[in-house]
């Protein structure tokens, strides 16, 4: 849920072989899928930047298509940080990066050693980069630069909530990905990285798998839970969005409105602090008058774009709306956001841009990103059903200014071959939830909808603070206190819980 997203494919009448394979979600029948898991996955040095100095990677060999599983086959990068304690060690922990897009190996990389110092090498880590990412198989759809700019992938509506470019943009993406993307950007999906985590595991050759699976990620290990709750361990769900299959990423899209709304007040009080004043960053004098400053000048910059230290590219109102909602992911980065916000009201000057928007982003990360939301649930085809939802967001949500409601290229998407998996609660009581009260991107009300469907399955853990990721990311010590002791111990609390920010 960096951005958002989820499942598809297989509604087609099988037989034989076929049919085996679709009910173990895996190539062949149980003890073939055994047999082929545990090929050797290679395994080999691949030290990250920062990362830990013993980090693995190697290669998972797995179908295109599941229900064809000795068809055509593609690569899935995977890696692993060993534990040093060998048989006394208890287990196997997978971590689930988010997104979609996100690479586990840079999670692996950047995580590793936070982890091995909570859980004192008591698991092998390991993780997955996922069909189009990193270290995997990638397919591409071939877009212009202009198409693979974040503030029109993400497909922001136009000024005043105007869609027509938006629709116009979608559609060639959407053509583009279905003429270049071919069967390999088809099978990117949330149902297919479930199918290919359980391929994993029988390469590892454990019985068991534990997790923690980090925003979109959750949403993915929620639906392993679901496929295969007997293969599920000690599982923790960090940072959940509402699971509602009906809608999935887009829902996940249309709660970013009242959840960027909600996180924003963390940022006006800081921006108001007279703390602020000896840095030049204070923005306000009174709290109240924050946003409407922030709102003014996006608006102001939707008329007359402004200069930025990167040539041809300018700060626009959008470009300074998609700043404020990643900028808002953590306390840590305030600083910049009101830098920004800054330099962009200085009459002269150019502000500089934070990486992600002073480039377009790769045609691989933008084609596994728009696959995995749009071949996982069906989109809404028509115009008019955007520019009602994009007009009640930009009253009530004036920060997001229609993008929880837009159009993305899944409205013009071949249709999914599959429906989503639906989250219920039954299976094993081994998920641990936990969840910053106010996230600028996956928020409070969407987790306790995820809550609600696995019912006595899970315990939930709300840390009292804002940002995006509680455990091990903002210095919770109450928070990954709880989780900590749930993945050694397994013991949870014995009711939903609040930790204090």
């Amino acid at each position: 849920m960096t951005t958002t997203y989820t499942a598809r494919a297989l509604a087609l009448t099988l037989s034989g072989a076929a049919v085996a394979a679709a009910l173990v979600g895996v190539g062949g029948t149980g003890a073939q899928a055994e047999a082929a898991g545990k090929a050797g996955l290679g395994w080999g040095p691949c030290v990250q930047d920062e990362g830990p100095r013993d980090q693995e990677c190697g290669e998972l060999e797995v179908p295109v298509d599941y229900r064809e599983p000795g068809g055509r086959q593609i690569r899935v990068g995977v890696s692993r940080l060993p534990s040093e304690r060998g048989a006394e060690k208890r287990g196997t922990l997978l971590v689930i990066a988010g997104g979609p897009g996100s690479s586990g190996v840079q999670r692996l990389a950047q995580k590793g050693e936070a982890l091995r110092g909570e859980l004192g090498g008591a698991y092998d880590i390991v993780s997955i980069d996922p069909r189009g990412v990193g270290r995997s198989t990638a397919a591409g759809c071939r877009l212009a630069d202009e198409d693979r700019d974040l503030v029109n992938l993400r497909a922001w509506p136009g000024t005043d909530g105007d869609l027509t470019g938006t629709a116009a943009r979608s559609r060639r993406t959407a053509e583009a990905c279905e003429r270049h993307g071919g069967e390999v950007l088809r099978s990117f999906s949330s149902a297919n990285q479930v199918r290919d985590i359980e391929r994993f595991r029988q390469a590892l050759g454990v019985e068991k798998l534990s997790a923690w699976g980090i925003s979109y990620g959750t949403y993915v290990g929620a639906a392993y839970a679901q496929k295969y709750p007997h293969r599920t361990d000690r599982w923790v769900l960090d940072t959940n969005g509402d699971p509602d299959p009906r809608r999935v990423a887009r829902g996940w899209l249309a709660n970013t409105g009242a959840a960027v709304e909600g996180r924003f007040a963390d940022f006006a009080r800081w921006a108001a602090d007279p703390a602020r004043e000896r840095e030049g960053l204070r923005l306000a004098e009174r709290v109240e008058d924050v946003r409407p400053l922030v709102i003014e000048l996006a608006a102001r910059l939707d008329r007359t774009p402004k200069k930025t230290t990167t040539p041809g590219v300018p700060l626009t109102g959008n470009r300074l709306r998609q700043a404020l909602q990643s900028y808002l992911y953590s306390d840590r980065l305030f600083d910049e956001l009101a830098r920004l916000i800054r330099e962009a009201g200085h009459p002269k000057g150019a502000p500089e841009l934070p990486g992600e928007l002073a480039k377009p982003v790769s045609d691989e990360a933008a084609a596994v990103t728009m696959a995995v939301v749009c071949n996982d649930v069906r989109w809404p085809g028509k115009l008019s059903t955007y520019e009602r939802a994009v007009a009640a967001d930009r009253v009530r949500h004036p920060l997001t200014a229609g993008l929880p409601g837009t159009m993305l290229p899944c409205a013009f998407w071949k249709a999914p071959a599959e429906k989503p998996v639906r989250i219920t609660d039954d299976g094993p009581s081994n998920i641990l939830m936990i969840q910053n009260r106010r996230d600028p991107s996956t928020p409070h009300f969407g987790a306790l909808k995820m809550r609600e469907a696995l019912g006595e399955r899970a315990r939930l853990v709300t840390v009292e603070r804002g940002g995006h990721g509680a455990y091990l990311g903002e210095g919770n010590a109450c928070g990954n206190r709880k989780v900590t002791s749930f993945l050694l111990t397994g013991q949870r609390p014995e009711k939903d819980i609040s930790c204090e920010g």
